[in-house]
């Protein structure tokens, strides 16, 4: 059975989704979400997810939003991107956690404010005090992956595929890669998984199609 997968090219929180799906091997297909006309703010967009957000994924009877609950029932069920043992998934949970408080949920606020507003609507004490928590998160990133190949263990798991989910995107909000060489060294390792397409690739829509 192939999953269906409610997302748009430009949200980090269905790419998390989507490599995640995509290094698990388990088959899936997109489903265009127009965000940006307003669809998730539909009845019949609320009838799939009542949060009225992407990422949302179908696989079968299930249904389920939220990036990091996707993420661990994909592991789960494909038995990949989980950790070695217990202990390791713990730790890969933590991280996913960490990101979707500390890293993605600022990353994901910033890039809109960035880019997505009119520039009459942007809030420069917002914009100051998100990249400040921003540079403390890459900080911690950056000093966790010195001396690893990977955020947890010896293999990638939803934890990397957590923690990169923003990284790709070419739009400027206050993260250069040249400045984080760890954090670089690692998204490039993770682009050189097979399968691994940027994010504009891996899904429908992106601000050319806007333009």
């Amino acid at each position: 059975m192939t999953a269906k997968l409610y997302c748009f090219g430009e949200s980090g929180n269905a790419y998390k989704v989507a490599l995640t799906m995509t290094l698990a091997e388990m088959d899936w297909e997109p489903v265009y979400v127009d965000f940006f006309h307003g669809e998730t703010r539909t009845p019949a967009f609320r009838e799939i997810n009542e949060m009225g957000e992407v990422p949302v994924m179908v696989d079968g009877d299930v249904v389920l939003s939220q990036s990091g609950v996707i993420q661990d029932y994909v592991s789960s069920k494909t038995g990949k991107l989980g950790g070695r043992n217990a202990a390791e998934r713990r730790e890969v949970l933590r991280w996913v956690f960490w990101d979707n408080h500390k890293l993605s949920g600022q990353n994901g606020m910033l890039r809109f404010q960035m880019n997505f507003l009119p520039a009459e609507k942007r809030s420069a004490e917002v914009i100051a005090f998100v990249q400040g928590r921003l540079t403390a998160a890459y900080t911690v990133l950056n000093a966790h992956l010195e001396h690893r190949t990977w955020m947890v263990g010896d293999q990638v798991t939803i934890a990397d595929t957590a923690c990169c989910g923003y990284l790709y995107y070419p739009e400027p909000f206050g993260f250069s890669r040249a400045d984080w060489p760890h954090i670089d060294a690692w998204l490039d390792r993770i682009s050189a998984l097979p399968g691994w397409k940027h994010p504009y690739d891996m899904m429908p829509g992106s601000p050319a199609d806007r333009a």
